[in-house]
């Protein structure tokens, strides 16, 4: 069987969502680096693939699949030696697309993305406030999740947890979770920590809170 091949960046949250997939799934897979700062996703090649030009991207066989949450779905789909991380089950699959909706729409392209596009990309020194203030509604809305289950999507593991928690990750660069305000979002976080191959997200993590870190910027308004 060919292995599967990922392009893609660790320091990208949505790249490390699918890697923490693969690993859960210990499926085997090559890993190709697309270097974002010199638009190498903008090549004639890669265009070809996915001409979203976006990261990650898998491809598997003929299969050309973009979007982390399309990828993870898919692969425990066709992979998964059960629909753990992925429930059949209709009303539990339903929580865990709410979930991936919400870190997608409100998460990563309301709060973090923008963000990220600012500091490290187009080199702004400013931060509206109203972009912290985001971090903060989802940081609330997060900590409303669990109210008696220990994963967002319920009781067990599921890609909505891989695709939270590697947004989250790259957000405390801008806004760290306090435990004593967020005591069920940090066990969680604390939690998925504890996964043996967790390092799939904590590298990548800690590159892009690093690269974060390095820009000097103020929050203003």
């Amino acid at each position: 069987m060919v292995k599967p091949i990922l392009y893609g960046i660790d320091a990208s949250p949505p790249v490390r969502a699918v890697k923490l997939t693969l690993a859960a799934l210990q499926l085997p897979y090559d890993y190709k680096i697309v270097n974002l700062m010199n638009k190498e996703q903008h090549s004639e090649e890669y265009l070809k693939k996915n001409p979203q030009h976006t990261v990650p991207l898998l491809e598997d066989g003929d299969a050309n699949i973009a979007d982390s949450h399309a990828i993870m779905a898919y692969l425990v789909s066709k992979y998964g030696k059960d629909d753990s991380l992925y429930p059949k089950d209709l009303v539990k699959r339903a929580l865990v697309d709410n979930r991936m909706y919400f870190e997608s729409g409100v998460v990563f392209a309301n709060a973090l993305r923008s963000l990220a596009k600012m500091i490290l990309f187009l080199g702004k020194t400013e931060v509206p406030q109203e972009r912290i203030d985001a971090i903060t509604e989802a940081y609330d809305f997060v900590e409303a999740f669990f109210k008696d289950q220990t994963y967002v999507a319920g009781n067990q593991l599921t890609i909505a947890d891989f695709s939270l928690i590697s947004s989250i990750s790259s957000l405390v660069a801008f806004v760290p979770v306090d435990a004593a305000k967020y005591p069920k979002l940090s066990a969680w976080i604390k939690r998925l920590e504890q996964l043996p191959y967790y390092a799939e997200n904590s590298t990548g993590a800690q590159q892009f809170v690093a690269a974060v870190k390095s820009k000097p910027f103020t929050v203003v308004g």
